[in-house]
């Protein structure tokens, strides 16, 4: 669990946090955000140096603090964007820092980080690019281990698409867990603070992270939010933090409860796949019986009309059915675009029906 406010803003700031969050078991790692880059010039950018000098002295204070339950000694990180900033992060002792999502998405900006990294001994946090690319979020992991950092993280903090279901940024979540098949020695947490962009999804955002398997998460916390030079809208306070943490479910990744039920339930969902599979090859086929229709009447392979009408009518049977309009929109909008792509290749091919009859 890693929490703490999206800036440093003042010792005072910072010392609120870190009493609060000392109290809070679960908590093991103190996010601040030291250096702010904001998309647009004119705000307050970070303390720089000056806040990592008050990060050093608190860290100092905290060491004496006995923690509840037997927690450990808080540990403390930032962004880091440039190589200066890895210089700093050493010289003033912090334990972990991460690469941010805009970082993530420039690999000559990755690749400098990563050679100052190089024999640091630091754990490494690396936030997913803006764009739903899970290679370039791959690729970052990967020049970190590269260099031979030792702990590696990926932090899920969603995604900057058009449809993000009214949160800040779409979670996406087979992202992740697209991330997590491919690099599954890499440990996952979730940002639900960046995801919702607003404080009351953030609790429900954390429990799916944490239902998904996520092995923990990065939460933003203020003394008070409203106050805050940055992100006010989804920082909680330390006492909203809290009652979050006491909320949460872990659930056991262990298959071996209800073994039986949930293999029989196993198979039925592997039968109903082929079954789903067996009717989109079928659809294909009759996709590429269209296409040659439309060569021979010389129409277009997308006729926008019918696919409008297409799209609503399977919208309104998904609703009549329970499903979500955004699962079938998404399920359809794929299967749409390979329909197109077989249509186009079975246009350019020769008619080998029409070959015959000549």
């Amino acid at each position: 669990m890693v929490a703490g406010p999206c800036s440093a803003e003042s010792r005072e700031q910072m010392e609120s946090v870190c009493v609060a969050l000392a109290r809070m078991p679960q908590v093991s790692m103190v996010r601040c955000g030291v250096w702010k880059p904001r998309t647009r010039p004119g705000g307050f950018e970070g303390c720089g140096e000056n806040a990592l000098r008050w990060i050093a002295d608190i860290r100092r204070q905290m060491a004496d603090v006995k923690r509840e339950n037997g927690a450990g000694v808080l540990q403390f990180c930032c962004e880091v964007a440039r190589t200066e900033h890895v210089e700093l992060a050493v010289r003033y002792g912090m334990d972990a820092v991460w690469l941010g999502a805009r970082t993530t998405a420039n690999p000559f900006m990755v690749q400098e980080l990563t050679e100052a990294l190089r024999g640091t001994g630091l754990l490494v946090m690396v936030k997913n690019a803006p764009s739903p690319d899970v290679r370039l979020w791959m690729g970052a992991i990967e020049r970190c281990l590269r260099v031979g950092v030792r702990e590696v993280v990926a932090v899920h903090r969603g995604f900057d698409i058009f449809r993000n279901e009214g949160l800040r940024n779409s979670p996406l979540w087979e992202v992740p867990i697209e991330l997590r098949r491919q690099m599954p020695e890499i440990p996952i947490l979730c940002d639900p603070s960046h995801i919702a962009g607003r404080r009351e999804p953030i609790a429900s955002l954390a429990q799916t992270a944490l239902d998904l398997g996520f092995e923990g998460l990065m939460i933003e916390t203020h003394p008070c939010p409203e106050r805050a030079l940055t992100d006010s809208e989804q920082q909680l306070t330390p006492a909203q933090l809290a009652e979050l943490l006491r909320s949460l479910v872990v659930r056991s990744t262990d298959s071996v409860v209800a073994d039986e039920e949930l293999r029989v339930l196993r198979e039925q969902i592997d039968q109903i796949d082929s079954e789903v599979l067996q009717l989109l090859a079928a659809r294909s086929r009759v996709a590429e019986r269209i296409a040659r229709v439309k060569r021979e009447g010389n129409l277009a392979v997308f006729q926008p009309k019918r696919w409008d009408a297409v799209l609503h009518d399977r919208m309104v049977q998904g609703q009549e059915q329970g499903l979500s309009e955004e699962f079938v929109r998404g399920i359809f909008e794929r299967i749409h675009a390979e329909s197109v792509r077989v249509q186009e290749k079975a246009i350019g091919q020769p008619d080998a029906e029409a070959e015959r009859r000549e």
